[in-house]
């Protein structure tokens, strides 16, 4: 079995975003149809609304800012010590990232190296 660095399949990284503070920039060029998250494998764990609804401030921020919104569910990694780079995309209505049915990523376009990448939350999450 050939093994590989850890930065064999690496495209991206969490960089200052032009969008929103914090995003995610493309750190090569990456094709259309890549799946640039590979190695991910921190699953989504889907938690009732109604029972993070009355925590603090600063909890429910992370449920808003971080989780898919879905059907009165939150998903989410088992704990939000876990997000990874995925979990940062900043919203565009022009994205060059969609995801599959299982939330993988992958490009929509090619991407050139420093472009930020960006999803239409829309497309996958409720409105909050």
């Amino acid at each position: 079995m050939r093994h590989h660095l850890p930065h064999y399949h690496a495209y991206a990284r969490i960089a200052h975003s032009k969008i929103h503070g914090v995003g995610v920039k493309a750190i090569r060029p990456i094709k259309k149809g890549t799946y640039m998250f590979a190695g991910d494998t921190v699953p989504v764990i889907w938690i009732n609304k109604a029972s993070v609804k009355n925590l603090p401030r600063h909890l429910t921020r992370l449920y808003k800012d971080f989780a898919i919104s879905k059907k009165g569910k939150y998903g989410c990694p088992p704990s939000f010590n876990l997000l990874t780079p995925a979990w940062y995309l900043n919203c565009s209505k022009r994205a060059n990232v969609a995801c599959d049915a299982n939330y993988e990523f992958y490009a929509l376009r090619d991407i050139k190296k420093g472009e930020e990448l960006t999803i239409d939350y829309d497309t996958y999450s409720d409105k909050e």
